[in-house]
């Protein structure tokens, strides 16, 4: 018994998966200090307006990061042995970045000009750019494609301890708000530069060619625009919220967002670690990684039922503990978005754990750009009326039109994980 445990231990896979609950352990404890805190010092309006230069940051980031997290990720799965195929793998992928940042510092300049929040607040929009480029830019897919998550771990859990500390020293008054996203940003360029020296030290340099650029874009652009497409109905929300209704009313949905995000952090690891081993076996093996995804949504999704109705109860005394007085309108909002949990964690395990190892990228994008468009329709009819409360059902909706969709694609074509796994057995045996 212990030598099996020893072994299964040692295994890849399991540290993989145990250094990257390190890092969204860190992810929990640490927002118990920096959410709190924030909420209490800003209060609800600044939170709001933090929140709407937040979700334009993301915007920014996904634009720059192009998909490659994942689009490279896979690549370096498949050639992790071949320097000098990730040598020109990185080049492209750092010369196609570069050209998006120059979209995404041209499209700053239009969102201070014509986005109301930005033309009083200029700082936070600038400040939201310096944390979004480095992010996007960090080529942390180059660790994550080969199974080498103790590393990343590390340097998350460690950039993430020293924001938080400095959240402490310098946030004190609703006009150092900006400064909460120049933190963000000294940490992230840390990490890409400490991240890019690590790489060349182990493949040799290589200049960007436009063909290799142009590899990396065509390569990049369905997780692009599934990322983009999901993102409709993820991190676009707050910002769409903004445009309709007040920092304030902004800031209870925030804070509810933070709550109800919070248990899917404990998805993550499993979901990051298992997507470079099933894009390796879903060409090699694709009755293992049937099973393997099989076990993923029976797990997964029970323990995620068991947190939506902990959620749902402890509502009230999370939103005291976690925003603070002035947030009690958010305890509704909690509540309704604790229903993402099950439906996201479900939903992931499905498309991006199946039906992408699988090549159905173009289904998918076609269920994930739908529901965004979906998502977008329904916000506006409800926000209009009902306010942020809109917004969490149009929200939740959507995820429900994502998860059951994707459900019968993979029926219809036979590759529902379980009944696939039980049609193999069966002609085996």
């Amino acid at each position: 018994m212990t030598e099996k445990l020893e072994k299964l231990l040692h295994h890849k896979l399991v540290q993989n998966v145990l250094a990257l609950y390190g890092v969204h352990f860190a992810k929990y404890i640490l927002p118990l200090v920096s959410l709190p805190y924030l909420t209490r010092v800003l209060g609800p309006t600044a939170w709001g307006v933090l929140a709407i230069a937040q979700a334009y940051a993301q915007y920014v980031s996904l634009l720059v990061e192009y998909g490659f997290g994942m689009a490279a990720t896979r690549e370096v799965a498949h050639h992790s042995n071949d320097r000098d195929q990730l040598a020109e793998l990185l080049a492209g992928v750092l010369g196609a970045e570069a050209l998006l940042v120059s979209f995404a510092v041209a499209a700053s300049f239009v969102a201070q000009r014509w986005v109301p929040i930005f033309q009083s607040h200029p700082a936070l929009l600038w400040a939201g750019l310096f944390w979004a480029l480095p992010q996007a830019v960090t080529p942390l897919w180059y660790f994550s494609g080969q199974e080498r998550m103790r590393f990343t771990a590390f340097l998350d859990i460690s950039t993430r301890t020293v924001y938080v500390a400095g959240l402490l020293v310098f946030i004190h008054s609703p006009s150092d708000v900006w400064k909460v996203l120049a933190l963000q940003g000294v940490t992230s360029s840390f990490s890409m530069g400490l991240v890019l020296f690590l790489i060349y030290r182990e493949i040799p340099f290589r200049f960007p060619t436009p063909s290799l650029v142009w590899q990396a874009l065509r390569k990049g652009w369905t997780m692009f625009l599934f990322l983009s497409s999901s993102s409709l109905y993820t991190s676009a929300n707050i910002f769409i919220l903004g445009l309709f209704v007040s920092p304030q009313l902004v800031g209870y949905y925030a804070g509810a967002e933070k709550i109800g995000k919070l248990p899917l952090q404990l998805f993550n690891p499993i979901q990051v670690a298992l997507y470079p081993r099933l894009s390796n076996l879903a060409h090699h093996s694709p009755n293992k990684a049937a099973q393997l995804v099989r076990y993923g949504i029976v797990v997964m999704g029970g323990v995620a039922g068991m947190m939506t109705l902990a959620i749902i109860l402890c509502a009230p005394l999370l939103v005291k503990i976690l925003l603070g007085p002035g947030f009690e309108s958010a305890i509704p909002v909690v509540q309704v978005l604790a229903l993402l949990v099950p439906l996201i964690a479900l939903s992931n395990t499905l498309g991006i754990q199946w039906m992408l190892p699988l090549g159905m990228d173009r289904i998918f994008n076609t269920i994930i750009l739908s529901s965004g468009l979906l998502n977008l329709v329904l916000a506006v009819l409800l926000v209009s009326r009902y306010t942020y409360m809109g917004m969490a059902w149009a929200v939740v909706i959507t995820e429900v039109v994502v998860t059951a969709w994707m459900y019968f694609v993979l029926r219809s074509r036979g590759l529902d994980p379980f009944t696939y796994i039980e049609k193999v057995e069966g002609d085996s045996a």
